[in-house]
């Protein structure tokens, strides 16, 4: 790292309810291939990378890590620290975090932190706005990055620009919460206004010394869950006792509406939020009767509608509909009114309550090994594809409540099992071969080749929760339990 490079800090734990059915929260929008080219995460990662940029500080929670590892190989990007949050706090802790963690090496090295799922069609053109406001951050300026509004949006709150420059940037007048229409009109049309997108930069220094004068409590307790976090496997898991203590606010209302050296630089590229299906189907190809084809999806006589099929088994179509979101998975279909689907937020919440597994979760389940997704699933018994990534091995495990069948179909497996640790038997299955994991075998799979290994489980017995697992030995530490 040189000190002119700036440190991305890239935010990735949120859950994305208004893009439900495709994001939940066990993999969330962020990590989708949703539009363009790779996952929210990945472009975002994309876009802060190269030359003027030093490795990114990732923040996100232990259900993900492994994903964000794996995304980030995927896109040819060597990360720096990966910050594991104990437990949800919003992003005024996180930020901190990364601040303090960056300051040990450089107290005024220059940070750049922005939300994981934000689309930006042209990075060469956000990138100009960054380096525009480097001089004001490197003044003891806070910059935030707000985007030139070319609608009377009442989804986005807004940033009302003060007189003058300095560096470079313009000062921050106040912050605007999202209005109605008829002021969202009123400030289109007035100039002066800009979209909150909640993007700052600053000097690791400058935001330490902001909570410590408007969060000075906070400040002690994420300083101690920083000075009490424990390496792991290439991440960094922060205290979970000192964490706890954090209050759960966001930035903006922590420090950002109570500082006096804010300053804001416009960026009037294309942007968006990617905040529920409204603005994929902004964002879409579309036709000229502006109807949104994704996947296996076909429309009939359809005007201002997103049809999305995320299975290929599943052919969507549309016949005579207008300003409707469609969206069909292998376990979900959404059926709305483009105008109601904001609301999905509240209908993800009503399915929690009424015990609805697909509010939360999805038959397809990731894991730093590869994934599994249920096909089948009884009281009694239940069959899964899985699929192994090249060498790479689950743990060794047992299981109280189930017995297993292993059919390897594509690739071979290297198989560990036997009735205790001292006992243990290893054998090479190869497709269209299977093997037997009796109730209580201590048993372990590997993928010693160099493509995917895909086979089908077939369980029986009294109960097949994720949960049923006991583990003596794995590569990912990820404890007991589903996931640890």
């Amino acid at each position: 790292m040189t000190t002119n490079e700036i440190t991305p800090v890239i935010l990735c734990g949120g859950s994305g309810t208004r893009l439900w059915p495709v994001s939940r929260k066990s993999f969330p929008k962020q990590f989708i291939d949703l539009i363009g080219e790779g996952s929210l995460f990945q472009q975002s990662s994309k876009r802060l990378a190269g030359e003027g940029f030093a490795p990114p500080i990732v923040v996100t929670n232990s259900d993900f890590r492994f994903i964000v590892t794996q995304q980030l190989h995927d896109a040819g990007i060597d990360p720096g620290a990966i910050l594991i949050e104990p437990e949800a706090r919003n992003t005024a802790p996180a930020l901190l975090a990364a601040a303090l963690v960056a300051a040990k090496d450089d107290p005024d090295q220059l940070m750049l932190a922005a939300p994981s799922d934000h689309y930006i069609t042209k990075a060469d053109r956000f990138c100009e706005s960054v380096h525009r406001g480097v001089a004001a951050a490197r003044a003891g300026q806070i910059v935030t990055f707000g985007i030139t509004p070319d609608r009377p949006e009442t989804g986005f709150g807004y940033l009302e620009l003060g007189e003058g420059a300095a560096h470079g940037a313009r000062p921050l007048k106040r912050f605007v919460e999202k209005p109605e229409l008829a002021e969202a009109e009123r400030m289109l049309a007035a100039g002066g206004y800009l979209w909150n997108a909640g993007i700052f930069m600053y000097s690791a220094r400058t935001l330490i010394d902001a909570f410590a004068n408007h969060q000075p409590e906070m400040r002690g307790q994420v300083q101690a869950s920083v000075n009490e976090a424990q390496p792991d496997l290439g991440f960094l898991r922060l205290d979970p006792k000192s964490w706890a203590k954090c209050e759960d606010i966001s930035v903006d209302f922590a420090i950002m509406e109570k500082v006096d050296n804010l300053s804001v630089v416009a960026h009037d590229g294309d942007w968006s939020d990617m905040g529920g299906w409204n603005a994929v189907h902004q964002h879409a190809e579309r036709d000229a009767q502006g109807v949104a084809l994704q996947g296996k999806a076909h429309a009939v006589d359809c005007k201002d509608t997103l049809l999305r099929s995320e299975s290929g088994a599943v052919q969507l179509v549309g016949l005579g509909l207008q300003n409707i979101v469609a969206v069909a998975m292998q376990d979900a279909v959404l059926v709305a009114d483009r105008s109601r689907t904001a609301n999905l937020g509240d209908v993800v919440k009503q399915m929690r309550a009424a015990h609805v597994p697909q509010a939360d979760n999805f038959p397809k389940d990731h894991r730093p090994w590869g994934f599994f997704e249920t096909l089948i699933l009884s009281k009694s018994f239940q069959v899964k594809r899985i699929v192994v990534n090249p060498g790479a091995a689950l743990s060794l495990q047992s299981h109280k409540f189930r017995s297993e069948h292993w059919i390897v179909v594509v690739g071979t497996a290297k198989v560990t099992v036997g009735p205790d640790k001292d006992n243990l038997k290893v054998q090479l299955v190869h497709e269209n071969e299977s093997v037997y994991i009796p109730l209580g075998a201590i048993h372990r799979m590997e993928n010693p080749g160099d493509t995917p290994m895909e086979l089908i489980e077939v369980q029986t017995g009294s109960y097949l929760g994720e949960d049923d697992i006991v583990r003596y030995e794995d590569v990912y530490a990820r404890g007991q339990g589903a996931k640890g």
